[in-house]
């Protein structure tokens, strides 16, 4: 293989869905790849893209549909199966290390044709802190597309008007600043008029506090607001000091979400991250006094769930008229920590309703139950800032990704630490910390 085809990267177009206009290089950044470090970078034409084919083009790439000579192939989302080639290193988010159902065929796939996967979200430092991301993003559109749904569903369930009403999707807007200014003039509206007696106080619940929820809480804290310790929520509530004219909001660490088992023990970190079995939730005593839950923490099967079929069917069966309207699942684990989301949704259609005495779902709001908001790409609705962003956490090992020799053999290869701890696959065979996921493509036959 030729120096220059060894240092070529191909950035693919996104095509999960209309709404996906993210890029992971920028312009400017493929610009400087080129001019800087002697790279030769083709891109995929696309329609959608936040930035142009000609913005590309402009800065020295090659805009080409066919990618087959490119030995690395970067991009965002899943690639769908059939335009997956044999050998071909691809770094992308791709949604496995679960053993998420959807995405196994993927998987099978590139363990048949052989391929070298680099998942982004395993780029991470030596305490296992993620180094490219777009959780910020996630959570500043998923608050106001919170805020939004919020708006709505009060107005069709309790006829009331609210400042809510004012603010659009995030992708409604030209640009986040944009968003700011219109989610400013409802705060405004807030702390002038206030807000209905039935919504005061107004609590939002924010499950985390990464990068995710500093996202969603940025957005949030553009409202007049004050913070509510987990341990004072239902004091404060009852006390009755409250106003009309700002928000409220309670931010939940893992000892406000759980409990050990074992009453004589008391909580620690990290042994609940270590022996999880040994804890349960107790997330139940804080949602009679919850209007809204922003739900941003990582979870995974062995992890409790916070919110259940069981404790919502209890608060309905208790009060006469639950408080808790909305849930934003950012983290959108399909019945994980939020156990009623069952399936994600799409900016055209981004919410469902779930009957908690009932369990039956129904399409968009319903004046009754709980209204769930779960846009599993919620960074695609303010694409210019999130490929900026990100755009800058995965530049810095581009080229050192492009030099590489991928055919030697895994224990060889001179990646920087971050990104060979991202290796998920290396020429079709699962690497030393990703073996375990043998058992997800066990008896997958596509």
């Amino acid at each position: 293989m030729a120096q220059s085809e060894k240092w070529r990267i191909g950035i693919r177009r996104e095509d999960k869905n209309i709404w996906e206009r993210r890029a992971p290089l920028i312009p400017s950044h493929v610009q400087d790849l080129i001019r800087n470090e002697g790279l030769e970078i083709m891109v995929q034409p696309s329609q959608i893209r936040v930035f142009t084919n000609e913005e590309y083009e402009k800065v020295g790439a090659i805009l080409s549909d066919e990618l087959t000579s490119c030995p690395i192939i970067i991009g965002i989302k899943e690639i769908p199966v059939r335009l997956l080639e044999h050998r071909k290193v691809y770094a992308f988010f791709s949604h496995t290390t679960k053993g998420q159902l959807h995405n196994r065929p993927m998987l099978k796939t590139l363990v048949r044709n052989k391929c070298t996967l680099i998942d982004y979200e395993k780029i991470t430092d030596d305490q296992g802190r993620r180094l490219v991301f777009f959780g910020t993003q996630a959570g500043q559109a998923g608050m106001i597309d919170g805020f939004w749904m919020y708006g709505q569903k009060v107005k069709l369930a309790r006829h009331l008007e609210t400042p809510f009403l004012k603010i659009k999707q995030a992708w409604n807007y030209g640009s986040l600043v944009e968003a700011k200014e219109a989610l400013k003039r409802a705060a405004q509206e807030v702390y002038n008029s206030g807000l209905p007696d039935p919504e005061v106080p107004f609590i939002c619940g924010f499950l985390g506090y990464g990068h995710v929820s500093q996202g969603a809480q940025e957005i949030f804290d553009l409202f007049p607001h004050e913070e509510i310790p987990p341990e004072e929520l239902a004091s404060f509530f009852r006390s009755g000091s409250w106003s009309a004219h700002r928000l409220y909001k309670v931010i939940f660490k893992e000892e406000h979400l759980v409990e050990p088992r074992n009453s004589r023990t008391s909580f620690d970190l990290q042994d609940y991250y270590q022996h999880p079995h040994k804890y349960r939730s107790r997330f139940e005593t804080y949602l009679p006094y919850l209007n809204m839950i922003i739900n941003c923490v990582y979870w995974s099967p062995e992890y409790p769930r916070f919110i259940t079929r069981e404790n919502l069917k209890s608060l309905w069966e208790t009060e006469k008229e639950p408080r808790l309207q909305a849930v934003v699942d950012i983290s959108c684990d399909l019945k994980g920590a939020v156990e009623v989301t069952t399936r994600v949704t799409t900016p055209d259609e981004p919410v469902y309703t779930y009957q908690p005495i009932t369990g039956e779902y129904q399409d968009g709001y319903q004046p009754t139950g709980v209204t769930i908001l779960a846009i599993d790409n919620l960074p695609a609705e303010i694409p210019l800032e999130s490929s900026v962003f990100f755009s800058l956490a995965l530049k810095p090992f581009i080229p050192a990704l492009a030099r590489e020799d991928f055919s030697r053999e895994f224990a060889k290869l001179t990646l920087p630490p971050p990104l060979k701890r991202a290796i998920i696959l290396h020429q079709g065979e699962f690497t030393p910390a990703y073996r375990y996921m043998e058992k997800f493509i066990e008896n997958i036959t596509s």
